[in-house]
């Protein structure tokens, strides 16, 4: 959740909320636009996509004494690099507009329908995304600098220092998937990451504490969540294996158990393993194994859990991957993770919609 003082926090939990919205473009280090005319603006979020965050927003074509169609290399809202920084801001009473950095993005494609312009902006992972590979990448020295060779310049590297660096193993070779190599290299690490709001790839450890950030209750504050009423064993597993290459070029794997709820090993989903297999040359001990397994059977538990859908006044700090305590007629405090997000930047744009999974721990 993106910190907010204890007076916008306030604001937040009470009625009348007053939100502002300024959107900047940048090409590099020079600002193009200190204030798009943005008429509309919606952020969605899904944590189940390469790329995860987008922002759609609608522009006059006329404002300002200028046009606003993406005519030049240089236009504000060209696509030829051009970063759209979005700042939220509330209204905190006689002290004014407490503003934020809600996100940076990539504009993606930008175009003229009528008299509005259309502009479709994407993640800054999505830089890592499209970026494969032209000639093989064979990583030396530790993972973080591993990380670092695959990610920076396009985007600064963050290390929480609760992750253990340690040497990469000789002789491993990515052809193409950079995104790919990234993942894989995260998951040996049993880490995490996400692109900052302020624009930078945090790295975090995977099985850090979480604390709830909000407590959803039905009816509440206008608050409405319904649990999806879907059930799939798609996706679904009980064992996670992973394996790797010793020094001694053995084979080297741990194998974790999921033994909490309803697809538990053991139980009646099936009382067989049906396992996840990960493999890594990135993996050359046991217990690096072990913590590789972990950090993939909380993921895939995570994903097959129950589910719901809320809609509640717009939050502007709430991002994907907070935990939050919900509270139904049929549930109460459940723990669950934000996974997808809807949020209108303006006012005409309704509910802030969210899309939420159990958490068992």
């Amino acid at each position: 959740m993106i910190e907010l003082s204890d007076t916008a926090t306030a604001v937040l939990a009470g009625p009348g909320i007053v939100r502002y919205l300024r959107v900047e473009s940048w090409l590099g280090d020079e600002l193009l636009a200190d204030d798009v005319p943005v008429t509309s603006a919606v952020e969605v979020v899904d944590r189940a996509v390469a790329v995860p965050d987008r922002v759609t927003l609608t522009v006059p074509r006329l404002a300002g004494g200028r046009s606003w169609a993406p005519v030049g290399d240089r236009h504000p809202l060209g696509a030829d690099g051009q970063r759209l920084k979005v700042s939220l801001g509330v209204g905190v009473g006689p002290s004014g507009v407490e503003w934020f950095t809600r996100g940076w993005y990539v504009i993606d494609d930008a175009r003229k329908q009528g008299d509005a312009v259309t502009v479709e902006a994407v993640g800054l992972l999505h830089l890592i995304h499209e970026a494969r590979m032209v000639t093989p990448f064979q990583p030396s020295g530790t993972l973080a600098s591993t990380l670092r060779g695959l990610v920076e310049p396009a985007l600064t590297v963050d290390i929480d220092p609760a992750l253990v660096d340690r040497a990469v193993p000789s002789g491993i070779n990515w052809s193409e998937d950079r995104l790919g190599a990234v993942n894989e290299v995260l998951d040996a690490w049993a880490a995490e990451a996400y692109v900052h709001e302020e624009g930078y790839l945090a790295v975090l450890p995977a099985n850090r504490t979480q604390d709830p950030v909000l407590t959803l209750t039905n009816g509440t504050g206008g608050t409405v969540i319904e649990a999806t009423g879907s059930s799939t064993r798609e996706g679904a597993y009980n064992v996670v294996v992973a394996k790797g290459t010793a020094a001694d070029g053995g084979e080297v794997q741990g194998v974790v158990y999921d033994t909490l709820g309803p697809k538990a090993y053991g139980g009646d989903f099936n009382p067989l393993a049906v396992p996840f297999f990960f493999f890594s040359p990135l993996l050359t001990t046991k217990g690096e194994c072990l913590a590789a397994a972990t950090t993939i059977r909380d993921r895939k538990r995570r994903e097959a859990g129950r589910s719901f859908t809320a809609e509640i006044v717009p939050h502007p700090g709430l991002q994907a991957g907070d935990r939050v305590v919900v509270t139904t007629d049929d549930y109460a405090d459940l723990l669950c993770s934000i996974e997808g997000l809807r949020l209108p930047y303006t006012a005409d744009g309704g509910a802030m919609g969210l899309s939420l999974r159990e958490v068992l721990e």
